[in-house]
């Protein structure tokens, strides 16, 4: 055991963390998204029974933001017409701010293709049990 690593960290994911470089890609998946087809050539690390924000939490424990690109956390943009609320955002932005001084300002939306899109060139996909619609996050890793 290790001290100070959150225990949701499994090993698996804390070596995956380790290896990650400036502005690799980390997507932490809700439990629609297509991890294993996205995730073909990434890395992909099932936390079955976990939520998003649980494990984007401990993450950023970890885990610095890249404060080269202007927005470092993208979400994926509700669908033209979808009418689903999407309080999981505001959840997202709070634990950000926790991490990261710019708060808010670390987030933007894309549609929904493109981010499937950035997902494919993710270092790593974590597939979690989230049931909220459009819980998927991208993060860009920063510096230490």
């Amino acid at each position: 055991m290790l001290k100070n690593i959150p225990t949701i960290i499994s090993p698996e994911l804390l070596k995956i963390l380790a290896e990650m470089g400036h502005s690799d890609y980390l997507v932490i998946a809700d439990g629609n998204f297509p991890a294993e087809s996205i995730g073909k050539d990434s890395k992909v690390v099932r936390m079955d029974g976990h939520n998003v924000s649980e494990i984007l939490e401990a993450i950023l424990k970890l885990y610095p933001l890249d404060t080269y690109v202007d927005f470092p956390v993208i979400l994926m943009e509700k669908v033209k017409g979808d009418v689903v609320e999407t309080p999981i955002w505001d959840e997202y932005k709070k634990i950000v701010k926790k991490y990261d001084n710019r708060g808010r300002e670390c987030f933007t939306n894309i549609d929904r293709f493109d981010f499937y899109e950035k997902a494919k060139k993710a270092y790593c996909i974590i597939a979690t049990s989230e049931k909220a619609l459009y819980a998927n996050i991208l993060l860009q890793k920063g510096v230490i």
